[in-house]
């Protein structure tokens, strides 16, 4: 009998946006709406800012962060690389060292792979059974050379949450920025960012059934001089991202976030409901494994594996 392995589905690609969220998308395309550059110093590009400026504080306030702390991209694998590289290159004259995980998203992995081109040296963490991290485990795999640590929050396949509190204490104490891939658990968690040990989080507006193709870095006020750009021109975003801003897709995501906050709480309990009910379900017909077994979870992920089937032979 081969080894059970886990069946992993993800929808988030097929994820339709809210109907509130299209309704301020569409104000935001015609002649008859804010249709303006808000980089632009004129009537139209000014009602533009302030549409920009809205959802930037709506936005924020979902992660608990203040508005400037925010800076739009066009999603987590953009977050992502503009957090792990510009850090990490930004920093390269006081160590080479990049510290993650194995089961980190490949928006994560694949600037690790390409730092590691550029002389980097990158420690991939192996989770244990659970699919944690202890952080005894994760300070001792820094070193005097570590100049960026990068660990998601909620793992995308199995759920798992881990330790940001613990394993952002053991950078604090080090001096070393911390960087975590929050796109899972934005908006289906409680995400503090400020009462975190967190210098940087990204997060995307469809995970949340907001417009594909825009998302966020959460760039904290005292890290912003630890990063670089990864592109020039224009000055868009505190110069940290530049472009002419998409506000459509910005507004959007601002809606988004706001409904996602205000819903959080009931919603929450119950796709946790609906998760332990199919569960239950599984768990009779016997050679079932849930994976994540004994760690906190997201309540809207159930990852399981069954003895005999492979995974992706469907």
């Amino acid at each position: 009998m081969s080894p059970a392995r886990p069946l992993y589905l993800d929808y988030a690609a097929t994820t339709p946006v809210d109907p509130a969220v299209a309704v301020a998308m569409s104000g935001c395309l015609t002649a008859g709406g804010d249709f303006g550059n808000p980089s632009s110093a004129h009537a139209l590009g000014s009602v533009a800012a302030a549409r920009i400026a809205q959802a930037r504080a709506q936005v924020a306030a979902l992660l608990g962060a203040a508005a400037d702390e925010i800076v739009f991209t066009s999603g987590a694998t953009e977050s992502d690389n503009l957090a792990i590289l510009g850090v990490a290159r930004a920093n390269a004259d006081r160590g080479r060292h990049v510290l993650t995980a194995r089961t980190e998203h490949k928006a994560v992995l694949d600037p690790c792979k390409r730092l590691e081109k550029e002389g980097f040296s990158v420690t991939y963490l192996t989770p244990g059974r659970s699919g944690l991290i202890e952080p005894a485990a994760f300070a001792a795999a820094l070193r005097p050379d570590t100049v960026l640590a990068s660990i998601m929050y909620a793992n995308n396949e199995i759920g798992v949450l881990q330790d940001l509190a613990g394993i952002g204490a053991a950078c604090r104490e080090r001096g070393i920025p911390l960087h975590s891939d929050c796109a899972q658990a934005a908006g289906k968690v409680p995400l503090d960012v400020h009462a975190l040990p967190v210098d940087f989080v990204s997060i995307t507006a469809h995970k949340i059934y907001g417009p594909k193709g825009v998302g966020a870095l959460y760039v904290r006020e005292g890290a912003r001089g630890l990063l670089q750009p990864l592109m020039y021109g224009g000055g868009q975003e505190r110069a940290v991202r530049p472009g002419t801003l998409a506000t459509h897709q910005i507004v959007g995501f601002g809606v988004a976030c706001e409904l996602a906050a205000r819903e959080l709480p009931a919603e929450g309990l119950r796709l946790a409901a609906l998760r332990e009910r199919l569960w239950s379900g599984l768990e009779t017909l016997g050679g079932t494994h849930l994976n994540g077994a004994g760690a906190p979870r997201l309540p809207g992920i159930l990852n399981v594996s069954f003895e005999g089937v492979e995974g992706r032979a469907w």
